[in-house]
């Protein structure tokens, strides 16, 4: 564990990739087996599940600490994250602990089958014994709330120079279904093996936002172009008589959608599709809000079959007859692609349409038509493109449509977490009903940190009432709000519920009665919804 912790805080204390490589190679230089598979499990996001309920946590550290629980609680929204809030208050530890990473993982999996009196005094045996960069560690594992910035693909980077094993190999054998309980490390990244697991799929290639001019570009012959599905991104995979799907989330979710299974029968096996899982029905896609009712369901009912069927979106081949095809140029993979959907004729599977044009302006009037279409802007594909392992810049990128907006009045806010605790940046916004002011949406992000400063200082110069961690306050002021979706809620009052909504500008130039009204979220909804 003090390894471990060592880590984390080295990865901490840097934003520059080469110093969080190097910081990861020595540790998978270093560490035993176990922990490095528990590590590679915890920057892949397969965290332990919580085994203690943060109330209880937070009884147990405010005891601990001699504390009163509301005393406790107050430290928490200034501190504004709760493991180091329980690491900073806690008396210090009575003896030293030598238990490595997975000890402490097993530790807490272990918790979560006890009655609540001996999960706390487990807990106080690891706070007793862990000291404060310790004790922060395990209290991210305890609630669930592990996270640092270091992207997978420089934990295979680092783990890659730390092994010898190429980089891309290692980035497929990473994923998949699988745990630290269910493999070793020696099974899961050492073992050479002729076949990889039949189900896995290839690691996603990702697009950056167009940040060029079109004109940038060069000639638009060398460009591929199609629609921006607005859906889930997948690989549909067939070996050896068998049918699986992957999520861009590394999810096996082949179960949750059963309309592919028809796909066994017709499609041949060694064939790996990239494509978006769309709602579709009669010809056209629909909603993602529609798409939104089949996300995280296990069981499908026939009326759900019914209201939001599912297709594939085809549009890249990245294994055919068994080959790898990912280092072939898009224009050969494209062809391929064509004859397999072709052959497999049926409805579940379709074939995202290229978009013909000749000259960047009739494309972007093409951009121009996407959220009638039900799509998010513009895929470009350079032709000459293989299909890469992660994020890079050059070669693909979406060129979104711009989003909605709609100008409203801030009239809660609550601290942030992390290094905003300080600051008052989680806002609540409303628009005018006649003149009351009605909340349809909550924002954090979009501002600097210069903004979120003077704002802040609004908030505790304007405050009207307190609720907790959140303050309502003078509706003063008015901010742009951007979203990708609207859409009719029963659940909020206002209405309405809006996708990936946050803040665009502070509009300083508006006084608040010059903000929309909920007529217009209305007229919005019928637009749009």
């Amino acid at each position: 564990m003090k390894r471990f912790a060592q880590l984390f805080q080295s990865l901490d204390q840097t934003t520059k990739t080469n110093q969080k490589v190097a910081a990861l190679q020595q540790y998978f230089s270093e560490a035993p087996d176990d922990d490095k598979l528990w590590t590679i499990a915890l920057l892949s996001h397969r965290r332990p599940r919580r085994s203690v309920t943060i109330s209880l946590v937070r009884e147990w550290a405010a005891e601990m600490a001699g504390l009163p629980v509301w005393l406790f609680d107050e430290s928490y929204h200034i501190v504004g994250d709760l493991a180091e809030t329980i690491a900073l208050v806690l008396p210090k530890p009575v003896k030293t602990s030598e238990r490595s990473l997975t000890d402490w993982i097993e530790h807490v999996i272990a918790l979560k089958d006890l009655e609540d009196e001996q999960k706390r005094e487990g807990m106080l045996e690891a706070w007793r014994s862990l000291n404060h960069r310790e004790r922060f560690v395990f209290n991210k594992l305890m609630t669930g709330g592990f996270r640092i910035g270091v992207s997978q693909k420089l934990m295979t980077r680092a783990l890659g120079r730390a092994t010898g094993i190429d980089e891309n190999i290692l980035a497929h054998r990473l994923m998949g279904d699988w745990s630290p309980q269910t493999t070793t490390f020696e099974e899961l990244v050492l073992q050479e093996r002729a076949a990889d697991d039949l189900s896995k799929p290839y690691p996603f290639y990702l697009a950056y936002a167009l940040d060029v001019s079109y004109e940038q570009l060069g000639p638009p012959a060398d460009w591929q172009a199609e629609r921006k599905w607005d859906g889930i991104r997948g690989q549909l995979i067939k070996r050896d008589g068998h049918l699986f799907l992957w999520s861009r989330g590394e999810e096996l979710v082949t179960d949750r959608f059963p309309e592919f299974e028809v796909l066994t029968a017709f499609m041949s096996d060694g064939i790996v599709l990239d494509g978006e899982i769309l709602p579709f029905k009669d010809g056209v896609p629909l909603t993602f809000q529609k798409l939104q009712t089949r996300i995280g369901r296990k069981k499908v009912t026939k009326r759900i079959l019914q209201e939001a069927p599912l297709i594939l979106m085809a549009y890249d081949l990245l294994e055919h007859e068994g080959e790898d095809l990912r280092d072939h140029p898009i224009r050969h993979r494209r062809r391929i692609l064509e004859e397999v959907v072709q052959s497999v004729n049926q409805e579940v599977l379709r074939l995202s349409e290229i978009i013909p044009f000749d000259n960047w302006p009739v494309l972007e009037q093409e951009r121009d038509r996407s959220r009638e279409l039900f799509s998010e802007g513009i895929m470009l594909k350079r032709l000459d493109s293989t299909y890469q392992s992660g994020r890079k810049k050059g070669d693909w990128w979406k060129w979104k449509i711009d989003p909605l907006t709609i100008d409203a009045v801030m009239i809660y806010a609550q601290q942030g977490h992390g290094r905003r605790a300080n600051l008052f940046t989680d806002y609540t916004f409303a628009v005018w009903d006649g003149d009351s002011l009605v909340p349809f949406a909550k924002a954090y992000s979009g501002l600097t940190d210069a903004e979120f400063r003077e704002i802040t200082t609004f908030v505790r110069r304007n405050t009207l009432e307190r609720f907790g961690p959140v303050r309502s306050v003078q509706p003063n002021l008015v901010f742009e709000i951007a979203f990708e979706g609207i859409q009719a809620s029963k659940r909020h009052k206002s209405g309405v519920a809006l996708r990936f909504p946050r803040m665009h500008r502070w509009r300083k130039d508006k006084h608040p009665k010059e903000a929309n009204t909920l007529h217009d979220l209305m007229e919005m909804l019928k637009m749009y919804g």
